[in-house]
């Protein structure tokens, strides 16, 4: 993992450690094994989850990332259930953008029954905005970015999708990478009941990616949703 942040082709955000890879961890897998450079950026340490230690989750996020192929990992910080929106927030997020120049930005959808997934949404598509404003200046000094495209994954939930990805050949990768995080997935002693340790959630991601793999005619996929219209050259296949 390098601590210098270099370009990336896909940049995925979560406001929490287990968030990207829950919604994403699939893509990330699929892109990196293709040889494409993929970094996670989270904004809050997730301090305040019932269960186990900021040591521990930076410990799980680490050996997730290493699972799932990802170059680069970063946090910026940011309070657990603080997710203001402020412009020093927005600022932060939107230097991140600048220094990794993604072409592809993943962020959370816009609706979720975690108030923080919600905002991670507003914040990232208010920076993906701003970093490719000429005038916006950031404290590091690095010059606009235009990200080719926004999507947004889902963690808890289940939408009408714009585009699903295949996949199935590294679903079990993903499934790896969501289990490093045993704090949270798997109850020990001493622990609270949690929606996350249930023993229907590692289910419903399952039950969900093969939902969405159905849809397109295979095993397990990952739903994406663009908050603009996605170009399509033909409506129907060329021969």
């Amino acid at each position: 993992m390098k601590n210098q942040p270099t370009p990336v082709h896909l940049l995925a955000f979560g406001a929490h450690p287990d968030d990207v890879e829950i919604g994403a961890g699939g893509i990330l897998a699929k892109h990196a094994a293709a040889g494409f450079t993929t970094a996670i950026c989270n904004l809050t340490e997730a301090e305040l989850s019932s269960n186990g230690t900021v040591e521990q989750r930076r410990n799980e996020s680490r050996q997730a990332a290493e699972i799932l192929g990802v170059s680069q990992q970063l946090c910026l910080g940011f309070p657990d259930r603080g997710l203001t929106g402020t412009a020093e927030q927005i600022l932060k997020i939107t230097q991140v953008i600048r220094e990794l120049k993604p072409k592809v930005v993943l962020a959370p959808y816009w609706e979720d029954r975690h108030p923080d997934h919600v905002a991670c949404s507003k914040l990232v598509k208010e920076a993906v905005f701003d970093a490719g404003i000429r005038r916006k200046k950031v404290p590091g000094g690095e010059p606009p970015h235009r990200v080719t495209q926004l999507y947004h994954y889902f963690i808890n939930d289940i939408y009408q999708a714009d585009l699903i990805v295949d996949i199935s050949d590294v679903y079990e990768t993903k499934m790896e990478g969501v289990l490093a995080y045993k704090s949270q997935f798997l109850r020990e002693e001493g622990e609270v009941d949690t929606p996350l340790n249930s023993p229907s959630y590692l289910s419903m991601i399952r039950g969900r990616d093969q939902l969405w793999g159905h849809q397109i005619g295979v095993l397990y996929g990952e739903a994406l949703v663009s908050p603009r219209p996605m170009k399509q050259s033909y409506l129907l296949p060329l021969k």
